[in-house]
């Protein structure tokens, strides 16, 4: 066998792995749908009821449950793809989830459990909001501190978590989950100060963020910061595909060991890893601080303004297989759910947090891919794993 004919076999061989990946993506999407059909039918007692009569009456039955789950699925695409206003709905809820899910995606190729994405996002919304409402600066450079704010405080939370891992061997896992209370206290406990606490008012809420300092509101809910966090997704693919730190969050990820004995300071790049995740996170925040609502301005800083972007980045940067484009892809997807699944609420009388379950199935289904494979035979491991050995040459 030519040592050609064995370099196409492991090529072809790692087609079809990654072949297989997104099929199983695909699927374990299809596979949740499903489940959330079911649940529709058993949830709705009218519908549930009908198939008392299956037997004697199977049209009756059959075409209730059909109508009231082509109606809600028909209402959750339209919501979310449906119309351009519903694409620009897709687009707010999928930005923050991109930067979060970027944050969590770098850690996992170093090997690290960043759950502190919640923390870092709330450091990074602080900051950008901060500059926001407390430095009168020209338009465009406002908007530009108030970033630069958010990507740098996201930055130090993280980092702090780096170099306690670094430096003591603290697990990251329990250092950023305590990171995030900490992160939830301290918000609560400045928005009752005078520097965030909106005058006049005695409940914990900001002032307004003025539109100097805000995304430009391109069209509807579509603005300038969805596309900084696409840009933010190519920075992060070049920095692992094309940079030497890059290469050494790769390796570390692979084999800290072995990383090490190969000369490659593993503290520095953890340190450095986590700092860059952090800023990731804390871009997260910036979006939900600096960008614009329904009416063009930027919703107030409040405890709950980051609502749970940083626990749901672990489930985008799962599906995304901790991949850039994966990431936007997964990102979108659970935007559109987010979106559309308002549509679905007031069309198919659907509860909202059908959406949360569907999202919740598709990444139970994603990681467990040998599950998925057994409920759909011909995505099947065996001849890609052969092929990749190059068995079949």
């Amino acid at each position: 066998m030519s040592e050609s004919t064995t370099w196409g076999d492991r090529v072809r061989g790692e087609v079809r792995m990654r072949w297989r990946d997104w099929a199983i993506t695909l699927a374990a999407f299809v596979l949740a749908l499903l489940v959330g059909a079911i649940l529709m039918i058993v949830a709705d007692p009218q519908v549930a009821g009908n198939f008392n009569y299956l037997l004697t009456a199977p049209g009756l039955a059959l075409g209730s449950a059909w109508t009231k789950v082509s109606t809600a699925y028909s209402a959750l695409l339209m919501g979310a793809v449906g119309s351009p206003q519903a694409l620009a709905a897709t687009s707010a809820a999928a930005a923050p989830l991109i930067c979060a899910g970027l944050a969590v995606g770098l850690a996992f190729r170093a090997g690290l459990f960043n759950i502190g994405a919640q923390g870092q996002a709330i450091l990074g919304s602080m900051a950008a909001a901060w500059v926001g409402f407390s430095l009168p600066l020209p338009p465009v450079i406002h908007l530009i501190v108030a970033v630069l704010a958010g990507l740098v405080a996201g930055a130090i939370w993280g980092g702090i978590v780096g170099w306690l891992k670094a430096t003591t061997g603290a697990h990251e896992v329990i250092v950023t989950i305590m990171m995030n209370y900490i992160a939830s206290g301290l918000l609560a406990w400045v928005l009752t100060t005078a520097a965030f606490q909106r005058p006049g008012r005695d409940d914990p809420i900001s002032p307004e963020v003025p539109s100097s300092a805000a995304f430009p509101q391109l069209y509807e809910q579509l603005h300038l910061g969805f596309f900084v966090a696409l840009l933010a997704a190519v920075v992060v693919w070049w920095v692992l595909d094309r940079s030497v730190i890059g290469f050494s969050i790769r390796a570390v990820g692979a084999n800290p060991h072995a990383a090490g004995t190969a000369g490659m300071n593993v503290g520095r790049t953890t340190i450095i890893t986590m700092a860059m995740a952090g800023a990731l996170a804390g871009l997260a925040g910036v979006q939900a601080a600096l960008g614009p609502s329904v009416n063009g301005v930027p919703v107030p800083l409040t405890e709950g303004l980051v609502g749970t972007v940083g626990f749901d980045a672990i489930t985008v940067a799962l599906l995304g297989r901790s991949k850039p484009v994966g990431i936007v892809l997964a990102g979108l997807l659970f935007g559109g759910l987010s979106a559309g699944g308002l549509a679905m609420q007031s069309v198919a009388q659907t509860p909202l947090t059908l959406t949360l379950v569907l999202q919740a199935l598709v990444v139970l289904f994603v990681a467990a891919p040998q599950l998925v494979a057994t409920l759909v035979p011909f995505l099947s491991a065996r001849k890609a794993r052969a092929s990749l050995t190059g068995a079949d040459a």
